[in-house]
């Protein structure tokens, strides 16, 4: 099993958490200011962490037993049917009724950008391995720094959302930010399971603690952006600033 400095190991777990965590933030801000109340606000941020918190570790347990680590055409590749299977479930969950309610909330739009400032960790921890000589740059380059400059980016446009206005920044960043997943899982896999030979190889994708990046962080982040490019479609041109909105709200 790849094993990496402890201080790497710290970053991509912090990022893994930090993810799943401010998506339940935005869950429950979503659903008080759609007027749920808080205690229904905090059952629903609740069951986002049961849900969230229990696939991260089920894929943990899962990598630990050295699942993922398989050569294609020997044993069922489970580590994309994890990322497919993971995104389809949250996916349909957006559809329960106080789920899709919270999502639709005034404001939420700026907030839906914010689990996405964490990525600039695992971008950071992509860079870091590589530096070392323990992931390929083929793989490491454009995903690290592509979730870097999300990372970066996303803060700036969550701001600019707030104050209402920052729409197509918006759209532009929740296109780079799929992109940048859609490289990093294909370049991923290809080096992953060899099907392009380079040195050093991309086995320690398939290993924990990275393969919680694709499995667990990826498929969140991946429907965090189909859901704010709906919300933004859907929205009127010009946009309410959101401080006005919560305002608002609690009168």
């Amino acid at each position: 099993m790849y094993d990496p400095p402890g201080y790497l190991w710290a970053i991509i777990i912090a990022g893994i958490i930090a993810i799943p965590a401010a998506t339940c933030v935005v869950l429950y801000g979503g659903a008080v200011s759609a007027g749920l109340g808080r205690t229904r606000a905090a059952l629903l941020a609740g069951g986002a962490a049961v849900v969230l918190g229990g696939w991260f570790t089920a894929s943990a347990v899962i990598a630990g037993h050295g699942w993922y680590h398989t050569r294609l055409g020997h044993g069922v590749p489970w580590m994309p049917v994890a990322v497919v299977g993971f995104l389809g479930l949250l996916l349909a969950l957006r559809r329960i009724p106080v789920v899709a309610r919270a999502l639709a909330a005034p404001g939420l739009m700026a907030r839906l950008e914010l689990p996405h400032t964490f990525r600039a960790a695992e971008g950071t921890a992509f860079l870091a391995i590589m530096a070392l000589g323990h992931l390929p740059a083929l793989f490491a380059l454009p995903a690290g720094l592509g979730d870097v400059a999300t990372g970066i980016v996303a803060v700036l446009v969550a701001r600019r959302l707030a104050q209402g206005t920052g729409r197509r920044a918006a759209l532009w960043l929740n296109a780079f930010g799929m992109t940048d997943l859609v490289v990093a899982l294909t370049l991923g896999a290809l080096t992953g399971y060899q099907l392009i030979n380079v040195t050093p190889s991309g086995a320690p994708i398939s290993e924990l603690p990275l393969v919680l990046i694709p499995t667990a962080a990826v498929p969140l982040l991946f429907a965090l952006h189909i859901t704010s490019v709906s919300a933004l479609v859907r929205a009127p041109r010009a946009l309410r600033p959101a401080t006005a909105t919560l305002t608002a709200a609690v009168r």
